[in-house]
């Protein structure tokens, strides 16, 4: 019987002992750090909707009008976007200085120290310890989207590398889903007269950091880190163990070859410059201001297209569309989570690497659109969708449960586009150098853009009727997908050091024609004979020597 392979071409370069045990250990534990953000997201919308939170902490409070009332949801939900500004700033430092490992460990550190604050809100009913825990998580979380991102796309073979980092983003709403139902289950099984209907499920933040933190000390470093680090020769034990193929087989030595080649080029273009010399040149090389300009846009145009609101207010969504009661927004909220999680699945195992990140995130935007345009509209005709007074015809029935199903298509298209790609793009167009520092730019963005949606979605709640905040949404994923189709470059199936040659293009045909013009222009590796074991023992002492040479330099 002849079994029908999507993989078979995109593999068939890639010998099968590299797809082995140690690769997917490291692509679950890293992975898994994606529901740092969606157990937050999930969590924190739901929570607000429990009896005894909102009593705690005076959301509903009788005597604060509804400006106060959004205004105070707003500063609870935003603060973990507050501090993941900082945490995603500080991420390329600690991760280039200690390592994707052990910048792990630390950040899990965080996240346990945060959330204990928070969940000991419970006892004193002090709004300081809630935002003060839900900050300093907050720090912990952000650094989850630099670190875990570029440890996927350093460690995975090119052919699968956009499976492997969107396991982080699957791993998103895993964390959405788990979090969802978990809410959704205490409103039912926990009684409203006791914090433990919601310290029960925001637990979970506590069980994720743990398992991360002890499944750490069982990984690989990142073998181009290591290399970076100038530690050579285990970065090629790392390699081999992780690829399960021996020094002299070429599909190590060409990985090696490859990766001395771009970070000696890339010492010797900022020889002497000092600890300034990534900065600058991150700012004055075309070829990285048109990366710049791939994390800023994908940042902008995916936070303001109205689904991460949705995520964080997934309950509030569904009762703008005429689902009431706690236990039933809940349930509805619960649903949508799943979806989230099965589409952000597909879109890793069949489609980022098989069809291409521009056609997957084209085909997750258009859905988006529709979605929004549909909702804004059903929002401007029916006005009187949330007032169970007000008798609704059949068709306007019918149309309030066809907008209910646009949420779930737009958070379908969501999952399938830009979630996935604004963590896979930031991680694989930065050269080794800059990796770190371009990813802790591209997701200091997504946070500052994040808080923003978050401090104003509850304001906007209070007069969304007129539908003025969702045709917003719709024109800015119009807008995402007239960039996607320009500017976008096609990064699939290319590694991750001959993707230089695609952005030394002119600027206007790096999104249209990129990946034709370079197509068989890859790395050093792939155009030059390799002798084997030898080989690359001489490259390692060729390197060494020249990172000697380099530090003398710069002392002088």
């Amino acid at each position: 019987m002849v079994v029908w392979n999507p993989w078979k071409a995109q593999l068939k370069d890639t010998p099968k002992e590299s797809l082995n045990w140690r690769l997917w250990y490291g692509v679950f534990v890293f992975g898994l750090m994606g529901a740092a953000r969606g157990i937050d997201e999930g969590l924190i919308g739901t929570t607000s909707e429990l009896t005894p939170f909102r009593k705690k902490f005076g959301l509903d409070n009788p005597s604060k009008s509804a400006h106060e009332k959004a205004d105070l949801l707003s500063n609870i939900t935003s603060m973990v976007q507050m501090g993941s500004i900082l945490g995603a700033l500080v991420a390329f430092f600690l991760t280039d200085k200690i390592g994707r490992l052990w910048a792990t460990r630390l950040l899990c550190l965080l996240w346990v120290f945060g959330i204990s604050l928070f969940l000991g809100s419970a006892q004193s009913g002090n709004l300081g310890m809630v935002y003060a825990g839900r900050f300093i998580a907050g720090i912990g979380i952000g650094q989850t989207t630099v670190v875990a991102p570029t440890y996927l796309a350093e460690t995975a073979p090119r052919a699968i590398r956009g499976l492997c980092v969107c396991a982080f983003a699957g791993c998103v709403y895993l964390g959405i889903m788990l979090a969802y139902f978990a809410s959704w289950g205490s409103s039912i099984h926990i009684s409203d007269s006791t914090d433990a209907q919601w310290l029960v499920p925001n637990s979970m933040h506590l069980m994720f950091a743990g398992i991360i933190f002890i499944l750490s000390f069982f990984a690989k470093e990142s073998p181009r880190w290591l290399i970076k680090a100038g530690r050579h020769e285990e970065a090629l034990q790392v390699l081999t163990q992780l690829r399960k193929l021996p020094p002299s087989h070429a599909y190590v030595s060409s990985e090696v070859i490859d990766i001395n080649d771009q970070l000696n080029r890339e010492r010797e273009a900022t020889m002497g410059v000092g600890w300034l010399g990534p900065i600058k040149e991150l700012f004055t090389i075309k070829a990285n201001l048109y990366r710049i300009q791939l994390s800023i846009m994908s940042q902008l145009l995916s936070q303001w297209s109205g689904a991460s609101s949705i995520t964080i207010y997934a309950p509030q969504y569904f009762a703008m569309m005429g689902t009431t009661g706690q236990n039933e927004k809940l349930f509805a909220t619960a649903i949508f989570g799943l979806v989230k999680l099965i589409s952000s699945l597909t879109c890793a195992f069949f489609l980022i690497d098989f069809i291409g990140r521009k056609r997957a995130l084209s085909t997750g935007i258009t859905l988006q659109f529709v979605s929004m345009l549909y909702m804004a509209i059903f929002l401007v005709i029916d006005t009187n969708v949330k007032d169970k007074s007000v008798s609704q015809t059949p068709s306007q029935k019918r149309a309030a449960t066809g907008a209910i199903v646009m949420i779930y298509f737009s958070g379908f298209g969501w999952a399938l586009g830009w979630n996935s790609l604004q963590y896979l793009i930031n991680s694989e167009i930065y050269p080794l150098r800059l990796r770190a520092l371009g990813g802790s730019i591209a997701m200091t963005f997504h946070f500052v853009n994040q808080y923003g949606n978050s401090k104003a979605v509850p304001l906007q709640f209070l007069a969304m009727t007129t539908g003025g905040t969702m045709f917003f949404f719709s024109a800015v994923t119009a807008l995402g997908l007239a960039w996607v189709w320009f500017f976008l470059p096609e990064t699939s199936g290319k590694s991750l050091e001959s993707l230089d040659e695609m952005f030394n293009l002119k600027w206007y045909m790096i999104g249209r024609r990129g990946k034709q013009l370079t197509e068989g222009k890859g790395g050093m590796a792939e155009v030059m004979d390799v002798e084997g074991e030898k080989s690359v023992r001489t490259h390692i002492e060729h390197a060494q020597e020249g990172e000697t040479n380099a530090a003398g330099t710069e002392k002088v």
